[in-house]
């Protein structure tokens, strides 16, 4: 894909994940996710070739102190992935992002071994990570699923889960609890404001 169409395509899911995303000009110069990713995505190819991993690191040593996302160079990060707000994020060395991921910030995509194997997660299509979620070790999450804020997963889910707690336990996704209103308007308008 050229790199103008990506560049769109990335500026298009900004607007799409985030409604306080005001137009792609806005977003383009402000969006730390958005940098981070793209800075990713040069220090990744550069990381394809073992002369220049040094020089990837420090790039992303770089992009790491302007935008407080740290993604490490070998990590391979699909289409369209989003980060909302994004500080405190990190992204572990083996970690598989597929695409349509969105993340918020404080997420971390870590190991849980020292060994110099698979270590970090693998990320379905359309998962979506709540801020302060932690997702350790070499596990995959299916895709569709959607983790909690300050979830600690160690365990594999299927497609179509929701994780919360500590540890993580999945449950599959109900489609009619999730479109309901989680609170019914009528309850938290004031009837006197309306005189």
């Amino acid at each position: 894909m050229r790199a103008v169409s990506r560049l769109r395509e990335d500026l298009e899911a900004a607007r799409s994940h985030d409604p306080a995303a005001r137009g792609s000009f806005e977003n383009f110069f402000v969006y730390s996710g958005l940098h981070a990713i793209w800075v990713h995505r040069l220090t990744h190819q550069m990381w394809e070739y073992p002369s220049l991993r040094f020089p990837a690191r420090l790039l992303s040593q770089f992009a790491r102190f302007a935008t407080g996302i740290e993604i490490h160079p070998g990590a391979t990060v699909g289409r369209r992935f989003f980060i909302d707000h994004g500080m405190g994020v990190v992204i572990g060395e083996t970690s598989r992002i597929g695409d349509d991921v969105m993340i918020y910030h404080g997420v971390t995509l870590g190991g849980r071994s020292l060994a110099k194997v698979k270590r970090h997660p693998t990320i379905g299509d359309r998962v979506t990570i709540g801020s302060g979620a932690k997702v350790l070790g070499p596990i995959t999450i299916g895709a569709g699923s959607a983790i909690g804020a300050n979830a600690v997963v160690v365990k594999d889910a299927p497609e179509d889960s929701i994780l919360t707690g500590i540890p993580a336990r999945w449950r599959h996704r109900d489609a009619a609890r999730e479109t309901a209103p989680a609170v019914d308007p009528a309850e938290y308008i004031d009837p006197a404001m309306w005189i």
